[in-house]
């Protein structure tokens, strides 16, 4: 597992390996939706402050397997990929704006 760090804070988890977890956590696509999520009241990332991906600590490592994911299926067998997990409270202002 690997977890990724904008100014040495840790921010979010991934249980992919390291090349695809590189891809997945330091992608364009990743990048702009932490300029858009925010944790808060600010959003996750400036566009300036240093990214980084690193191998998990063991606490990280126990938060992302304690934590309950979405499943709509029940297979255990069917592995969908990997999933990434904040490790901080988000909240997508767009949705916010929705719900109002």
């Amino acid at each position: 597992m690997f977890t990724l760090t904008i100014s040495d804070k840790p921010v979010a988890i991934t249980n992919a390996e390291e090349d695809e977890a590189r891809d997945l956590l330091m992608s364009e696509d990743f990048k702009e939706d932490l300029k858009v999520l925010e944790s808060e009241g600010a959003p996750l990332w400036d566009g300036f402050a240093t990214l980084n991906v690193r191998p998990a600590t063991d606490e990280e490592k126990t938060e992302f397997e304690n934590a309950d994911f979405d499943d709509d299926e029940d297979d255990d067998d069917e592995e969908e990929g990997p999933y990434i997990m904040f490790l901080v409270d988000v909240t997508d202002p767009d949705e916010v704006e929705d719900e109002a």
